[in-house]
């Protein structure tokens, strides 16, 4: 740290993302990036659009938003889109959380969450999961804060259901309840048709997971029109040109390959169940998961323990060194020859570790 470093900053400890090894390779099961490509139709949007990088992108994304309006069945004054969700999520946390409106959230959750709330210097209260790390939705009810919620939870996997995210919506009129649906396209229920019928609900996703789209960096929000007015407000007072123009032309092609994406997921779906009944047959405890990737312990190997012994193999998984969840790995969902490969290491080394 320099002495130049502002001293409102010195305390701020940052997100660390999932590791992207760069000469060894790795099976890559620790960042929950999609194991299928985009289709060639994304391909060559971004590449039609390489001979323009001399011109600035459209800073209203206008063909970007219009799709996407259109396929969530909203007008496009009811989107915002971003430098992927976390941009998005920055915007949000800026534009509806300060010292009159501070933020909650739960305590096992999206790390990113309480990194933004320091470096914004805004107060919030981290709320307890349950034993079981489903959310208690009691605490959210009429809360008077400013409500984020990753729906499905992460790293748990595990979803509230849409009447639950809507009684909490529905009690805390005064303020905005922002529903992060990163993983929603894996068997959650998506709150989008509800900003409809609500002004304070912000629903944000991303073209990151399911949409095969991690290394684009594309995220947007859905909303009543004054919320994403706000936003844009804010995006406007950061970065007017914060989607670039291969990958605004990315998600538009994208968007049109529904029926891809859908099937990519109808596979990761059965690959998550595939390897849930693989893990417990070794004796795992497996979270519930609707999202494309697994929360799991074990009672015959600590969590830190099983990841090393899979990263010295090959195989990445991520672990969290909080000590709730210290004995859990997160694992990406891949195809069925990665999963089968995973579980055959793991059972590799457990038989080396058992007494």
């Amino acid at each position: 740290m320099s002495i130049y470093f502002s001293g409102r900053l010195r305390s701020l400890v940052p997100y660390v993302p999932g590791e992207q090894p760069q000469k060894k390779p790795y099976l890559k099961l620790n960042t929950n990036e999609s194991p299928f490509p985009p289709p060639p139709s994304v391909a060559e949007a971004v590449a039609a659009e390489a001979n323009r990088l001399q011109l600035y992108s459209d800073p209203d994304s206008r063909a970007l938003v219009e799709q996407l309006a259109a396929s969530k069945g909203v007008k496009p004054t009811q989107v915002l889109v971003g430098n992927g969700s976390d941009e998005v999520l920055s915007f949000a946390f800026q534009a509806f959380a300060d010292e009159t409106h501070p933020l909650c959230f739960p305590d096992i959750t999206y790390g990113f969450y309480p990194v933004l709330a320091e470096l914004y210097r805004i107060p919030y209260t981290c709320i307890p999961l349950r034993e079981d790390f489903t959310v208690d939705p009691l605490p959210y009810i009429g809360c008077g804060r400013t409500v984020v919620l990753a729906n499905p939870n992460a790293p748990t996997g595990i979803a509230l259901p849409l009447e639950t995210i809507e009684k909490i919506v529905r009690a805390n009129p005064e303020t905005v309840v922002l529903i992060d649906e990163a993983y929603v396209d894996f068997g959650g229920e998506s709150a989008i048709l509800l900003t409809e019928k609500y002004e304070n609900l912000l629903v944000v996703q991303t073209f990151s997971k399911s949409r095969s789209l991690a290394g684009g960096r594309l995220g947007f929000a859905v909303g009543s029109e004054k919320l994403i007015a706000d936003l844009h407000t804010v995006r406007n007072s950061f970065n007017p040109y914060n989607v670039n123009r291969m990958t605004a032309a990315a998600g538009v092609a994208a968007l049109r390959e529904q029926a891809y994406y859908d099937e990519n997921c109808r596979a990761i779906i059965e690959n998550r169940a595939w390897t849930t009944e693989a893990l417990h047959a070794l004796g795992f405890d497996v979270l519930p998961s609707q999202a494309n990737f697994l929360f799991a312990r074990s009672e015959r190997i600590g969590g830190e323990t099983l990841y090393l012994e899979l990263k010295q193999r090959g195989i990445l998984v991520r672990h969290f060194g909080a000590s709730r969840i210290a004995a859990y790995n997160r694992i990406t969902i891949g195809t069925r020859v990665q999963m089968e490969r995973l579980i055959d290491t793991i059972k590799t080394i457990l038989e080396e570790n058992d007494p």
